[in-house]
């Protein structure tokens, strides 16, 4: 089930140190915000890429994550309003946008090889990051039962992310 990965996106490389820094636990409607957004982070890095690379395989994963992104926040915004939960703004998910702004406009900077690695590079970072942050903090404080289920399902389709970022990572050495 796809439901989780997009909503978890981003290219914010501090998303877990954002996260874990939170003073309390998230609430199911910020942990619903801080994905959300994440998603529509990753939606705009890889729009960025789509703009700048001339890789297939880049381009093939920047396809891959805005279409998965794309999607997972749509059926996202469906659960939330099937669980009667409205995403909460919060200083994390303020962090995060912040955090992938400041990291776009470093990225639009660069062309070719050199946009290519930063990206996948931004890519593979933000993903180990993102799965701890599930790991160690999302998961454990969801209080509904589908919003928890979900995010493990994520969880596990997200590590499938960061093993195709890491193989095309390898690839443009």
């Amino acid at each position: 089930m796809k439901t989780v990965i997009a909503v978890l996106g981003a290219t914010c490389l501090s998303l877990a140190a954002q996260v874990a820094s939170a003073a309390d636990k998230p609430t199911d409607p910020q942990i619903a915000h801080i994905a959300y957004s994440a998603g529509v982070i990753d939606v705009e890095a890889a729009k960025l890429a789509l703009s700048k690379t001339q890789n297939p395989a880049v381009k093939a994963f920047a396809e891959s994550m805005q279409k998965d992104h794309t999607t997972v926040n749509e059926m996202a915004l469906k659960l939330a309003k099937k669980l009667n939960v409205t995403p909460e703004n919060n200083t994390t998910s303020q962090a995060l946008t912040d955090a992938a702004d400041e990291k776009r406009a470093e990225l639009a900077k660069l062309d070719g090889v050199t946009f290519d690695k930063a990206y996948i590079a931004s890519e593979i970072a933000y993903h180990k990051q993102v799965n701890d942050a599930l790991a160690t903090l999302l998961i454990p404080s969801a209080e509904n039962g589908d919003l928890k289920r979900l995010l493990e399902t994520g969880l596990k389709l997200f590590q499938g992310h960061q093993q195709h970022a890491e193989h095309v990572a390898a690839d443009l050495k």
